[in-house]
């Protein structure tokens, strides 16, 4: 299912149950039984009892009933953007809370609807009718968990809107069940899960199957990557690669991309070269760990690997403090009294870290003397143009993540893209930008007198 970039996105989630039996001796009978399923399923999905509920609202619409509406206004023929009016907005912390937010974060709206199905009882039903099964047989239910998208213009109609959901669906169905019969064994069946993925002028829905890892879809993300002409040195299609779509929480409490909030500096003729990707805020006094004064290089080191994890390059979590200490004693850095210390650590050792538990290199760019930084826009340009990564930066006793530049060429001007793991407070996002937690910072920022070293993570070429 392929999405483009309109004013609305129209996701459908619901879970419809798949009933089948199958014959453990016979794997062609186990096949077609799977098949038989999915049709059946079909069939009630091109029913007249399918509903679909925007949610939050009064709005219950049968798309296969001759546009059928709870509501009298609601017509096949209105547009879809007046669905809006009808759904009431939730109160709570995740509601935008300054006009700056709502400006940058223009893009698609998304509406949600429920998946349902009318429970209606026939006056005509046929004669009853017994079979006796002699072979030993066994009765699968499973399951299967639908989120289907699609995009739409604010004046295309409810009823385009909903036959393209229908049509989404039954796409969604054939392509689960390509990935049941692909990966069946012979008394289980693989549960589908729907992912769906932001190619860089489209969204993709991919079905994968539980419990099949992501270095076992190898082959399939070969394919994705080929047929959508996508380059093979990055991923696109793990997991950890799925579309987040506006308004979802995520369940660990982390903010994710601060940066995006923040306006562009004013520098003539100066181009932005920022951070590529999604990554999580670590900073002082998370995680139940008091590591003020002497874990800002950690919190760094932490929001490098949560880039790494949510792009797909590695399915380990992020490391703890000990785990971090561990791996500088597992690789001979350090002595084994440093497990559970507060000693602090620096760009050299962060690059160890990053090698030892995530195999990723990193090249070191040592700089002399603070005031050297501002001559640093090519280099630093470079790599996030080319690697992309957020870049950690020790000097003295301080640590800071730089996750963009806003440099020219022309000129040599320059503004410093900080994210800074200092910061002790909670994750209120408009706290964290209004107060230069997260912000642009001129050359003067640096102490102009101290060494820096800068660790600059690269990207593993891996699908």
């Amino acid at each position: 299912m392929v999405l483009t970039d309109n004013n609305f996105i129209f996701r459908l989630k619901g879970v419809l149950e798949l009933f089948c039996q199958l014959d453990s001796s016979n794997g062609a009978h186990g096949q077609s039984s799977v098949s038989k399923a999915f049709k059946d399923l079909n069939a009630r999905i091109s029913s007249e009892s399918l509903v679909f509920m925007v949610c939050n609202s009064p709005v219950l619409l049968w798309p296969n009933k001759a546009f059928h509406s709870t509501l009298e206004s609601v017509r096949e023929e209105t547009p879809c953007r007046d669905v809006q009016q009808h759904i009431e907005l939730e109160d709570g912390p995740n509601r935008k809370s300054s006009k700056r937010r709502d400006k940058k974060d223009a893009g698609p709206i998304v509406v949600n609807l429920k998946l349902l199905m009318e429970i209606s009882e026939s006056g005509n039903s046929g004669a009853l009718s017994l079979c006796r099964v002699t072979n030993k047989q066994q009765c699968v239910t499973m399951p299967l968990c639908i989120d289907c998208v699609i995009s739409a213009d604010g004046n295309d109609t409810l009823g385009s809107v909903c036959s393209g959901l229908v049509e989404a669906l039954r796409a969604q169905l054939s392509d689960m069940e390509q990935t049941v019969l692909r990966y069946r064994k012979e008394k289980t069946l693989p549960v589908p899960h729907a992912f769906h993925f932001q190619l860089p002028d489209r969204l993709l829905t991919v079905i994968y199957p539980a419990g099949v890892t992501d270095d076992q879809l190898q082959s399939v993300r070969e394919e994705l990557h080929s047929e959508h002409d996508l380059p093979s040195d990055r991923p696109y299609f793990r997991r950890a690669n799925a579309f987040h779509f506006p308004g979802e929480v995520y369940k660990d409490g982390y903010l994710r991309n601060p940066h995006t909030n923040l306006a562009t500096p004013s520098i003539e003729d100066a181009k932005l070269y920022v951070v590529r990707g999604v990554y999580s805020y670590h900073h002082y006094m998370q995680d139940r760990v008091n590591d003020n004064g002497w874990g800002c290089a950690y919190r760094s080191l932490q929001t490098i690997c949560s880039w790494f994890q949510q792009q797909g390059y590695t399915e380990r979590s992020v490391p703890t403090h000990k785990q971090i200490q561990q791996a500088l004693v597992d690789v001979g850095d350090k002595e084994p009294s440093f497990v559970g210390s507060r000693q602090w650590i620096g760009s050299i050792e962060v690059q160890a870290v990053l090698n030892q538990l995530l195999g990723v290199d990193s090249k070191i760019l040592f700089v002399s003397r603070g005031s050297e930084l501002a001559s640093k826009g090519r280099e630093l340009a470079n790599h996030f143009q080319t690697e992309g990564t957020p870049v950690m930066i020790g000097g003295g006793v301080l640590a800071h993540t730089i996750l963009g530049v806003a440099w020219s060429e022309t000129s040599g001007q320059i503004r410093f893209l900080i994210l800074d793991p200092h910061y002790t407070g909670g994750e209120d996002l408009q706290t964290i930008t209004d107060k230069g937690w997260c912000g642009w910072k001129g050359p003067e920022f640096w102490d102009q007198n101290a060494y820096y070293n800068l660790c600059l993570p690269q990207t593993p070429k891996i699908i």
